[in-house]
């Protein structure tokens, strides 16, 4: 299963948006060791003009179809349908992802040797999309039961550890979305309203905050929406007065989301990755999210990274709205989450797909 370079081929489906920066620096890794890399996107979320804005080479394929569950089912077989044909001619040594359901059950079925990275144990699994191996952080890892321990390896850390060591802030975001040194500056994240997970009392705590935020003097939202068209109409429809008052700003392109959390006071958001994101670059975040808590956040949570917010009382009362006392320089470092996946990977490809590739077994 190699390329016409001779090369091994790895490929990769970003099905997410935050699967784009989370794979930037695995690609590049895959890249010095000369392997060929083949990259799927779903039209899916910002997941494209971010694999855009990251100068990532992919194909598009297949579309998000929405919140009902048996269109997702749906949209799920048609999209593995979908990349049968092209995984078929690129013939892979091994198909990775973070939690593509379709990737995996097109893998299955033409017998190519699968990954699957969660960091979040409460996903759904289809029939006939059981992963060669499983890929979890440690915190994760150790709080669930695999009926087949052989397929679970674990890393350090948590996913955001991955890319986060490599970001390089640029103080262009400021000027690119007119913050001034005396705002407050606040990154919101909605709900996930089409998600499987999703909890409507997200949307409670997401107008809540955006209601007691909205009365704070010099405060500046930037909010990106989960998708450019439904949420971003609901609400541009619910505050005009404060998008009016350029107190909620909706950005018209894809921003660097790591670089806009590093030069905000505070997150609050209602999904995991820019929660974790803020976490692991140190800045104040709180998180809405309704659904079932995973055991990432709840590591955040008790080591004091993260705030969950379970009711309008606690929107109130335990959002600290402050401009933050500095905000040092983030020291590029090394990533030994990273290092850890890639031995996986590279040693389940040796090992021609076997779940007994070397790694960190449970």
């Amino acid at each position: 299963m190699k390329s016409n370079s001779g090369h091994k081929t790895i490929w990769i489906d970003l099905d997410n948006s935050p699967h784009v920066p989370f794979f930037s620096p695995i690609i590049k890794r895959f890249a010095e060791k000369k392997y060929d890399v083949f990259i799927t996107a779903r039209d899916c979320a910002q997941t494209c003009g971010l694999a855009d804005y990251y100068k990532v080479k992919y194909r598009k394929i297949g579309r998000h179809y929405g919140k009902n569950k048996a269109l997702k089912v749906i949209g799920t077989l048609i999209r593995a349908v979908q990349l049968m044909p092209i995984a078929a001619r690129v013939k892979p040594a091994a198909a990775v992802c973070h939690g593509s359901r379709a990737m995996v059950l097109a893998s299955n079925l033409l017998r190519i040797p699968s990954v699957i990275l969660m960091d979040y144990e409460f996903g759904r699994n289809l029939p006939f999309s059981k992963p060669t191996l499983f890929i979890f952080p440690e915190v994760v890892a150790a709080s669930i039961s695999p009926a087949d321990t052989a397929r679970v390896r674990s890393y350090p850390g948590i996913k955001e550890d991955v890319y986060v060591p490599f970001f390089e802030p640029s103080p262009s975001i400021k000027d690119e979305l007119r913050l001034g040194d005396d705002n407050i500056v606040v990154t919101i994240r909605p709900p996930a309203t089409e998600a499987h997970y999703h909890n409507a009392e997200s949307e409670g705590l997401f107008g809540a905050v955006l209601n007691r935020l909205g009365a704070v003097p010099n405060i500046k939202m930037i909010i990106l929406p989960r998708n450019e068209v439904k949420q971003t109409a609901w609400i541009k429809e619910k505050w005009p007065e404060l998008i009016q008052a350029e107190k909620i700003v909706i950005p018209s392109h894809v921003v660097d989301g790591l670089n806009l959390i590093w030069y905000s006071d505070l997150v609050v958001s209602g999904g995991g990755t820019m929660n974790r994101e803020a976490a692991a670059l140190g800045v104040p975040v709180y998180s809405i999210f309704r659904g079932p808590i995973g055991a990432v956040d709840r590591y955040l949570e008790s080591n004091g990274r993260l705030t969950l917010l379970t009711s309008v009382q606690d929107v109130q009362s335990k959002i600290d709205i402050r401009k933050r006392d500095s905000k040092p320089d983030h020291q590029r470092s090394e990533s030994r989450s990273l290092e850890s996946i890639m031995a996986t990977l590279t040693g389940f490809i040796g090992e021609g797909g076997s779940a007994d590739a070397r790694g960190r077994r449970l």
